[in-house]
């Protein structure tokens, strides 16, 4: 009779690494502007059309380039392994330095939040990339 107290401890496969981390850094960009909706003067802003987003070129963008780590979330579940790594690490590079620029241009006691869930997220993003470059080859 085996008396361990020990855990089982699984081995997860990389792509499920993969998939978890970019849903978390997703989850970190939507309580990022969720949570932006309280700052002082911003709903009032949104309202009378005063934002960063204000023509349907900039809307799209910022859709499109908030998508990625959505769809990142399946595609690192699916991708082969070569494309899957190639697009994790430039995906995850270029996330981190958009993230970091932003953290560095919102310094403010109203906006600590944002440059904490900035830092978080770029932390998560150099996880992928972490993950993505040391993905074992057979």
């Amino acid at each position: 009779m085996n008396n361990s107290r020990k855990f089982e401890d699984v081995k997860v496969n990389i792509k499920i690494i993969l998939s978890g981390l970019w849903a978390s850094v997703t989850l970190c960009y939507l309580y990022g502007d969720y949570f932006e909706l309280y700052v002082p003067q911003k709903v009032k802003g949104l309202v009378e059309g005063i934002n960063l987003l204000d023509s349907p070129f900039k809307l799209f963008s910022a859709a499109f380039l908030l998508s990625l780590p959505a769809l990142m979330v399946f595609l690192s579940l699916i991708l082969k392994p070569q494309i899957n790594r190639i697009l994790n690490i430039v995906l995850g590079v270029f996330f981190t330095v958009v993230m970091l620029l932003i953290a560095a241009t919102s310094l403010s006691s109203w906006r600590a939040f944002y440059v904490f869930l900035a830092l978080l997220e770029s932390l998560i993003t150099i996880l992928i990339v972490w993950h993505a470059w040391k993905w074992k080859r057979v």
